[in-house]
């Protein structure tokens, strides 16, 4: 019969002194995934209220094709809420109104950078660089919402939408008016 005998004491020793050494290590690693895992789980938070009543008054201004108001309005909600990442769709959302593609871009990316997966940013960014005639980058962001959401999402199925109907045509309204050459100069 054979019996096991116990490990030396200093083995034992050196192992639980081992332990002891990491535990808090180990213990602050382990509070840090369970802080950042239960944030990836968290849905979206509501505006506070006073950005929620903006965000509404903005919304209606840019119904009414008030631009300005509008923008006025969700700026002064990313001032009460600057965390609310919504805000800056409804801003690029208003730039793109008032034909500042390069300023919705910003604004898409700003929403990109706080959440990488924002569906309606990535869409919205490719129909501005559309708008912008950059039609490569565009096609960028397709690939990217292809891989995040298929080919059956609206947001990609908008985007491939826009992708296909190109840039819009610029307009020009100004006309070159050169005078006469014979005009007499009356003093």
């Amino acid at each position: 019969m054979s019996i096991m005998a116990d490990p030396p004491q200093e083995e034992r020793n050196t192992l639980l002194e081992t332990m002891m050494r990491f535990a808090p290590a180990a213990a602050a690693l382990s509070l840090a995934l369970v802080v950042t895992s239960s944030v990836g789980w968290a849905g979206e938070r509501a505006p506070a209220p006073r950005a929620g009543v903006l965000l509404a008054e903005g919304q209606a201004a840019l119904e009414q094709g008030d631009v300005q108001g509008a923008i006025d309005a969700y700026e002064a909600a990313l001032t009460v809420d600057p965390g609310y990442t919504p805000i800056f769709l409804r801003l690029a959302e208003a730039a793109r109104a008032d034909q500042l593609q390069g300023k919705a871009i910003r604004y898409y990316r700003e929403a990109l950078d706080r959440d990488p997966r924002n569906l309606a940013a990535i869409a919205g960014e490719g129909q501005a660089l559309v708008e912008k005639g950059a039609l490569e980058k565009a096609k960028g962001s397709l690939a990217k919402l292809e891989s995040l959401c298929g080919a059956s999402c609206p947001e990609t199925q908008t985007l491939s939408a826009t992708i296909a109907a190109g840039p819009p045509a610029r307009v020009q309204t100004a006309e070159a008016v050169l005078p006469e050459a014979n005009s007499p100069q009356a003093n």
